[in-house]
């Protein structure tokens, strides 16, 4: 029987209506659910960040927890960001382990502005500072700190283009202290052990913060620009040991003086608000889900996965030294770059995103911060099997 013979006139109209309706909400629910669909996240940074921090952060910017306000709007004075600052202050210590002897900033100007930073403070003109350069970011810090003191290169990987972590070298004991950078996202090293020196050590650690367990003692100053594995670009934490200040004769300039912000509460003047609470949320998110232990245990498994894999095929060339692998930024080649674009294909297919490597080394990297979930190393792990199926 006919639909028609069924419904009067009036009664079909409504039915089609109805029909439209219901026919517009299933569209737009399904462009919604696409729009919303995520995609793997290779990106060196910015980079992937926890969904629950997303869905936090989001909510905020309508309304921050009850204050009827954005955090985009809220007054950097408020009682209400005072209390952001004092738990994103305090977490990273607890995360890390650090003592009272530690403060923990947040300032701007990205991890390079700390290239010039520390040696202003830290560094008197007739004082040396001992570098470990394994790439962009140590030699850029080693042309900024010779504006302010001596500089050691105590070794250097560059004659291999920074594929491994130099070993075996001599640390004075006079220097003022040793800088490193603990993981290089472009060439994708990363120190598995810290140098063993008298020195207090000063290292960038904008690509693996919060990756693992650290010992603090060795350290007397740490650095890291949000944008990688902590929050949004905008902000740079500064963990400074307090006896490392106010040992150098120059004039600071206040603003660049890590005195000024400590006696503010890295409030001097306005802080970057929105990149400091998500931040905050970011750690709150560690906490939650077993501190730096769990996220070390998390990253070692998505590494493993990809690094098998790409050791078990030939068509696959890992830049790295494998006993300095990065566990937060890998990088590979393929054997024939004609098959580059290809590659690129296969994982646009697989809606895997900024996997490309830096300009300067080319190939391919994939970096697997914290945020990131095993299920998306599955994917990228997927399509490497089926491309080597096909071209190895």
């Amino acid at each position: 029987m006919k639909l028609s013979k069924v419904f009067s006139p009036a009664t079909e109209n409504l039915r089609q209506l109805l029909f439209l309706i219901t026919e517009s909400y299933i569209f737009g629910l399904q462009k919604t659910i696409q729009k919303r669909m995520k995609k793997h996240n290779f990106s060196s940074g910015p980079a992937i960040l926890p969904e629950e921090v997303f869905d936090q952060a989001a909510a905020a910017v309508k309304e921050l927890e009850g204050t009827g306000l954005s955090i985009l709007e809220i007054s950097h004075r408020s009682d209400a960001f005072q209390a952001i600052l004092a738990e994103a202050s305090t977490l990273p210590k607890e995360l890390l382990g650090l003592g009272d002897e530690f403060e923990v900033l947040f300032l701007t100007g990205g991890a390079s502005s700390q290239f010039y930073m520390v040696p202003m403070n830290l560094l008197g003109s007739a004082e040396t500072a001992g570098f470990v350069d394994t790439g962009s970011w140590s030699t850029k810090a080693i042309k900024e700190t010779q504006l302010f003191g001596q500089v050691s290169v105590l070794a250097s990987s560059g004659e291999n283009r920074f594929s491994y972590i130099p070993k075996g070298y001599d640390i004075p004991d006079e220097l003022k202290y040793l800088h490193i950078t603990s993981n290089n996202t472009i060439y994708g090293t990363q120190f598995h052990a810290m140098p063993e020196t008298n020195a207090p050590i000063v290292c960038d650690m904008s690509s693996d913060i919060f990756s693992r367990p650290i010992d603090p003692s060795p350290f007397g100053l740490i650095y890291a620009g949000a944008q990688k594995n902590l929050g949004p670009a905008g902000t740079t934490m500064v963990i400074v040991r307090k006896d490392q200040l106010g040992t150098v004769d120059r004039p600071i300039p206040t603003m660049l003086d890590y005195r000024t912000h400590i006696k503010k509460n890295s409030a001097f003047n306005t802080p970057p608000v929105f990149p400091i609470y998500v931040s905050l949320l970011t750690m709150r998110w560690i906490a939650r889900n077993g501190g730096v232990a769990a996220m070390a245990k998390h990253n070692q498994a998505k590494a493993d996965l990809f690094y098998n894999t790409l050791d078990q095929h030939d068509l696959y060339i890992g830049v790295a030294a494998k006993e300095d692998r990065s566990l937060m930024n890998a990088t590979f080649n393929l054997r024939d770059s004609k098959l580059d674009p290809h590659f690129l294909e296969a994982c646009e297919k697989a809606n895997i995103s900024t996997i490309k490597g830096h300009r300067s080394v080319g190939g391919f990297r994939a970096s697997m911060y914290n945020a990131m979930p095993l299920s998306s190393v599955e994917t990228l792990v997927s399509v490497m099997e089926s491309f080597a199926k096909k071209y190895g």
